[in-house]
C-alpha cells in the first residue's frame, strides 16, 4: 500500500492522493449507510424536495415562469446543508454510537455554537446571489434582443447566447461554493472548529485533489439534475446516497494532525 501524501492544514492534514476508486468506494459506503438507516435519508430528502416544490410552485403561481430555469439551476446549492443530518448518521454508524432522531436533528445545531447555521446562511445567500446574477444577465440580453416576451427571447439567437452565458456564470459560482462546502460541512459535524477554518480546509482539499474532486462535482451535478426531473422523486435515493458518500470521502481525505484528538 502506498504512503498517503498529506499537507498539514490545522487542525487537520489533507490527503492529496484521492483517486476515482475512492469515489466508487465512497458511493458504495454511502449506499450501505442509506440501506442501514433509510428513514433518515428519506426524511431529509422529503424536506429538500418539498421545499423545491413550493419554490417552483410559487414561481408558477406568480407567473414568473422564466425564473424556473435559474431556480432549478441554483437550488442544488442548498443540498449540502440538507445533508448535514446524513453526515451525523454516517458518523454515528461508523463510531458504533446509537442513532436517534434527537441526535441526528441535533447535529444541525453543531457543537453548541452557530457554525453550521452560519454555513447554512452562506449557502442561502449564495442562492439569492445567483438569482440576482441570473436576473441581471436576463435583463441585459432582453434589452438587447428587442423582443417583447421572455419565452420569445428563448427562441432567438440572443436567447441561446443568454443561456450559454448564464450556464457559464452559474457553473463558476456553483464550483466556488462546492469548493468551500465539500469538506467544511462534514468537518463542522465532526469537529469543534469554526466555519472559517472548515472553509480553509475545504479549499485546501480541493486544491490538493483538483481533478478527482472536479469529477465528483460533475457526478453530483448530473445526479441531482436527473433526480430533480421526475417531480424531485429521484432525490429520495440520490440525495441520501450522495450525502452519506460525501461523509466517507471526507473521512478518506482528512486525517487529524498528530497529537490532536
Amino acid at each position: 500500500m502506498s504512503t498517503v501524501q498529506q499537507a498539514p492544514i490545522a487542525p487537520a492534514s489533507v490527503a492529496s492522493d484521492l483517486t476515482l476508486g475512492d469515489l466508487r468506494a465512497a458511493l458504495a459506503a454511502g449506499w450501505g449507510d442509506f440501506k442501514a438507516h433509510p428513514m433518515f435519508g428519506l426524511f431529509f430528502s422529503a424536506v429538500f424536495a418539498i421545499t423545491g416544490m413550493f419554490l417552483y410552485y410559487g414561481l408558477f403561481i406568480l407567473g414568473e415562469l422564466f425564473w424556473l430555469i435559474p431556480a432549478a439551476a441554483g437550488f442544488p446549492l442548498l443540498a449540502p446543508f440538507a445533508a448535514v443530518g446524513l453526515y451525523e448518521v454516517s458518523r454515528r454508524r461508523e463510531a458504533g454510537l446509537p442513532i436517534s432522531w434527537r441526535a441526528v436533528l441535533g447535529a444541525l445545531r453543531g457543537h453548541g455554537d452557530d457554525q453550521i447555521i452560519s454555513m447554512g446562511v452562506i449557502l442561502f445567500v449564495a442562492f439569492e446571489f445567483w438569482m440576482m446574477v441570473a436576473h441581471g444577465i436576463f435583463a441585459i440580453f432582453l434589452s438587447e434582443s428587442g423582443v417583447g416576451s421572455e419565452m420569445a427571447l428563448l427562441q432567438t439567437e440572443t436567447g441561446l447566447m443568454m443561456l450559454l452565458v448564464g450556464s457559464i456564470a452559474g457553473g463558476l459560482m456553483a464550483l466556488a461554493f462546492y469548493a468551500i462546502t465539500v469538506v467544511s460541512l462534514p468537518m463542522l459535524v465532526d469537529r469543534n472548529v469554526d466555519f472559517i477554518t472548515a472553509i480553509i480546509v475545504s479549499l485546501a482539499t480541493m486544491r490538493s485533489n483538483r481533478s478527482v474532486l472536479l469529477a465528483w462535482a460533475i457526478m453530483i451535478a448530473i445526479a441531482l439534475f436527473v433526480a430533480m426531473l421526475p417531480f424531485f422523486l429521484g432525490l429520495f435515493i440520490v440525495l441520501p446516497v450522495l450525502g452519506h458518500a460525501t461523509w466517507h470521502l471526507y473521512r478518506r481525505v482528512i486525517e487529524p494532525v498528530a497529537g490532536t484528538a
